[in-house]
């Protein structure tokens, strides 16, 4: 089992509207859980999620807003929230930014 991973020597996966990299599984310990970094270019509401567990984010760089439920607020560097199970999330960069970077952290409840 591998603890330590750094971002550099991750392998991100690139989808349309944001790139996924994971850091965290159960191949280094993260029972019930993953965490990692993503970075949208999207600046619509266009690709969001639902999942069955909790997840957590925090801002790295860039701004835009989050949507959970139908709930939207503004989101920038060190804005934390939660995004609880069964619930639509999404995630829009600003259009001054050419993206924007969070990290996410999923957790079982």
């Amino acid at each position: 089992m591998k603890l330590l991973i750094n971002e550099r020597d991750a392998s991100p996966i690139q989808y349309e509207q944001f790139t996924f990299t994971e850091l965290l599984n159960k191949d280094n310990g993260c029972i019930n859980c993953s965490a990692g970094v993503l970075e949208y270019i999207q600046d619509e509401f266009i690709q969001g999620s639902v999942h069955e567990d909790q997840e957590g984010f925090y801002v790295l760089q860039g701004q835009g807003y989050a949507k959970v439920g139908d709930v939207e607020f503004p989101i920038s560097p060190g804005s934390c929230f939660i995004v609880l199970p069964g619930h639509y999330h999404s995630i829009k960069k600003d259009l001054s930014v050419p993206c924007i970077k969070l990290f996410y952290f999923h957790a079982a409840v």
